[in-house]
């Protein structure tokens, strides 16, 4: 399945950090920055999580919710959460069913090796539950400013 700008952002329901069950459902009414990312305590995918939690402010005051999703589990998220003081809820996705829906598990290359992993992408979810944006070249270290300007805001 290939998503794509307008479409209808697909349904789930996970567990967050603190074992709470959150749906996409839950956020209608609502701007929704769903971010995808690899692994929790990564380098890149700390540096992104912490330019988030820099600028949740700045976010939240643009009326956006800001969900991460990876394949750790709640306790690894936890862990995660806590270290960095992150103030946004990370979604456990360990079947990785949602990851799937939104066609971000995929043969990746490091280092000359082939594996399955989960492709670095923030889809970016309208108050009506349909995408506005998807963005596929993460910048890592300005990840929040590419989702205000994406959204004009």
């Amino acid at each position: 399945m290939t998503l794509k700008q307008g479409d209808k952002a697909p349904a789930f329901t996970a567990q967050d950090q603190n074992g709470a069950t959150h749906k996409l459902s839950d956020y209608k009414g609502k701007k929704v920055a769903l971010y995808f990312y690899p692994k929790d305590n990564t380098a890149t995918c700390t540096k992104e999580a912490c330019n988030l939690r820099d600028n949740f402010e700045a976010l939240k005051a643009k009326n956006i919710v800001v969900l991460g999703v990876s394949p750790d589990g709640a306790k690894s998220h936890k862990k995660f959460e806590t270290k960095f003081t992150l103030p946004f809820t990370l979604l456990a996705d360990e079947d990785k069913k949602i990851i799937t829906v939104y066609g971000l598990w995929a043969m990746k290359k490091l280092y000359g090796r082939d594996y399955m992993g989960v492709l670095r992408t923030t889809f970016l979810i309208n108050e009506k539950g349909k995408i506005d944006h998807i963005i596929e070249k993460v910048n890592s270290a300005e990840h929040s400013r590419q989702i205000l300007e994406l959204w004009g805001l």
